[in-house]
């Protein structure tokens, strides 16, 4: 444990930090700040299915209803990005970071979309059909087919597979056994269970069958986390202000403004922050480029627009109003966060949800859960089929059920500090070939 935090404080240095939010920076100049189109984004992702379906005729109505719409695309993305980031992972940004880390967090959604959008145009870019006809891509098919390095594409691969099983199994599956336990005093091991079979009866559908729940389930169990929040927002409606203020003065500050709670400094403020926004949002580690290169859509820029507004729901929406809903909570009750646990500010917070507080939080912390299972599935089974062909998909999906269960039972601490070492080690690879091929990339 102490050699993994040695390890993240050194990856998550200034040196990391500087590299991402120069990224992000850049990418915003360079394409002439892509997130002012962020409206047509939208009314693309939610349009452009039947739209770009329609172009061609014969053989594209076929591919077509092989390949998903861009709208499934962007919901597959959602639901591998949608989840205990925004809900656990906010509540260890403030509490390791200060209240400050949710400053950085949503300047990393709102600046990582640019990053995204070059991400997955660069993955439509250099995108190849599989053997059964289908679009497969993403930043090892970039590596490999754009900067012609395949071994450097089997590196990001094989971070990709370490990530489904890490990011994808472990931090799900146990954020949704201790939210459970805490709530219903319910063993780890049947929600272990009920979590694998659950997932299994989905993912073994294909990209179809993922990219269909996605698409019906996303949408809904949003808009009800987002009420949620709306409504614990209205009654911390007196110390909302105060809490922006906090949150801003926190971000810039040298000394520890958080009181009791762990985390203090500007770089601390950053470390935290950044980090888990690059864990919610992803943009930076390339991820959600692999969901985009299995759109039908022959266009890069639209795919890039689409899949970019899944920076925009995660983080600049999601985790801004879970940091929100923490931070005035603690100005609201600071007794309710005497002695709890880093992960549990926002079970705190929503605990003052008349009625349902501690269900809802639970029941939306395991409907996000189940879908970033889902769609963390679906991004290590491409990192599969890269190192290993087709054949290496159902030993790849048979560990990825497994490795739910076991997930449900490793300590908490454990499992984000290695969620850090993964991002980190991923991010490095898709920057590269971002930089490399930023000459490709056209808004």
């Amino acid at each position: 444990m102490a050699l993994l935090e040695q390890i993240n404080n050194l990856l998550w240095g200034l040196p990391l930090i500087i590299l991402l939010m120069g990224t992000h920076i850049y990418f915003t100049c360079r394409l002439r700040f892509p997130q002012r189109n962020l409206f047509r984004a939208i009314r693309l992702s939610l349009f452009s299915a039947e739209g770009t379906a329609s172009t061609g005729a014969g053989a594209a109505s076929s591919e077509t209803s092989r390949n998903l719409s861009p709208f499934s695309a962007l919901s597959t993305t959602l639901a591998a990005t949608l989840g205990t980031g925004n809900i656990i992972g906010v509540s260890t940004a403030v509490a390791l970071g200060g209240p400050g880390a949710i400053f950085w967090c949503w300047i990393t959604g709102i600046l990582g979309m640019a990053t995204a959008y070059g991400e997955c145009y660069l993955s439509i870019l250099h995108r190849q059909r599989s053997k059964d006809g289908l679009y497969v891509g993403g930043p090892m098919y970039v590596l490999k087919n754009g900067l012609h390095n395949k071994k450097l594409g089997g590196l990001y691969a094989l971070c990709t597979l370490a990530a489904a099983f890490g990011v994808g199994c472990t931090t799900q599956a146990n954020s949704v056994t201790r939210a459970a336990a805490l709530s219903f005093g319910i063993s780890p091991h049947p929600v272990g269970i009920a979590l694998a079979v659950i997932t299994a009866a989905v993912i073994l559908g294909g990209i179809r069958s993922i990219g269909s729940l996605c698409e019906r389930t996303i949408p809904a169990i949003t808009f009800l986390y987002l009420l949620g929040c709306g409504l614990l927002l209205c009654l911390y409606r007196h110390q909302l202000i105060t809490a922006v203020i906090w949150i801003i003065k926190d971000a810039f500050s040298f000394a520890s403004l958080a009181g009791g709670v762990a985390g203090a400094g500007l770089q601390r403020a950053m470390r935290y922050g950044i980090a888990r926004g690059l864990f919610t949002n992803e943009a930076g580690i390339g991820t959600s480029a692999i969901a985009a290169a299995a759109s039908h859509t022959e266009d890069p820029k639209i795919q890039a627009y689409v899949s970019m507004t899944a920076v925009f729901w995660d983080t600049v929406v999601m985790c801004l109003l879970t940091g929100l809903v923490v931070v005035c909570n603690m100005l609201y009750d600071p007794a309710s966060i005497e002695g709890a646990a880093e992960t549990d500010l926002t079970a705190a917070a929503f605990s003052h949800l008349p009625f349902v507080g501690d269900a809802f939080l639970t029941i939306s912390l395991c409907a996000f859960a189940v879908t970033t299972l889902i769609g963390w599935s679906y991004f290590g089974e491409k990192a599969a089929e890269y190192l290993g062909g087709n054949r290496s998909v159902p030993l790849y999906k048979l560990c990825y059920i497994v490795m739910i269960y076991l997930g449900a039972v490793i300590p908490m601490h454990l499992v984000w500090e290695c969620t850090d070492l993964i991002n980190a080690v991923m991010a490095l690879p898709n920057l590269l070939a971002l930089w490399v091929l930023r000459k490709e990339i056209r808004s």
